[in-house]
């Protein structure tokens, strides 16, 4: 069974060490001076990534990216084109291999009919309400309705943009999906189960 997909964009030359598998993930990346965009995964192997983005970094620059499910990765600007930008990605032996393991995973959960990925179990508070904070400081309290380490779910009058920032109790995340009366949240980084007892006292 081929697990990895062809690249989204061709290139006169592939000299790529690893092939990649097409995505369709939410993200953002930071450029050198500090500043933050969105984006979307295109396609992605364990030595490179591409991204959809009208923002335009420097040949060379070098870049970090907070992606969906993915998490931290860096590497250096390899080529431009017009909508996006690759990276060539700089990892270690051993998250080079967990990215692998990750990649084979959405590369085979469609035609393995795989589950979503539910990492962490979910918690059901008994009316816990806790404020949140937009991305432009606008304040609301919400309901949560369940809760785990990687995110959570809430009840609430707004439904802020997906991708948007959120933060709730002291945790940064973002929206990742709008629900019939709210929307859910993927934290930032995961969890302790201590830091989830502190937003539930």
């Amino acid at each position: 069974m081929n697990m990895m997909a062809q690249p989204s964009r061709p290139e006169p030359t592939d000299r790529r060490r690893f092939s990649r598998v097409k995505l369709d993930l939410l993200g953002r990346f930071m450029l050198e001076s500090f500043d933050e965009f969105p984006c979307r995964v295109e396609n992605m192997s364990p030595g490179g990534i591409s991204v959809a983005t009208p923002v335009e970094p420097r040949a060379g620059e070098r870049i970090i990216f907070y992606i969906d499910h993915i998490g931290r990765l860096e590497g250096k600007v390899a080529r431009l084109y017009p909508g996006g930008f690759a990276v060539d990605l700089v990892n270690t032996e051993r998250k080079r291999e967990k990215l692998a393991s990750r990649l084979t995973w959405f590369a085979n959960r469609g035609e393995l009919d795989l589950p979503e990925d539910r990492r962490h179990q979910r918690l059901t508070p008994t009316e816990r309400r806790v404020e949140i904070v937009l991305d432009d400081g606008r304040r609301y309290e919400v309901k949560i309705i369940d809760l785990s380490l990687s995110g959570a779910a809430v009840s609430c009058q707004v439904r802020p943009a997906l991708s948007s920032r959120i933060t709730l109790g002291m945790m940064q995340g973002r929206v990742v999906r709008h629900l019939e009366d709210g929307f859910a949240i993927e934290f930032s980084s995961v969890q302790t189960e201590q830091s989830l007892e502190k937003l539930l006292v």
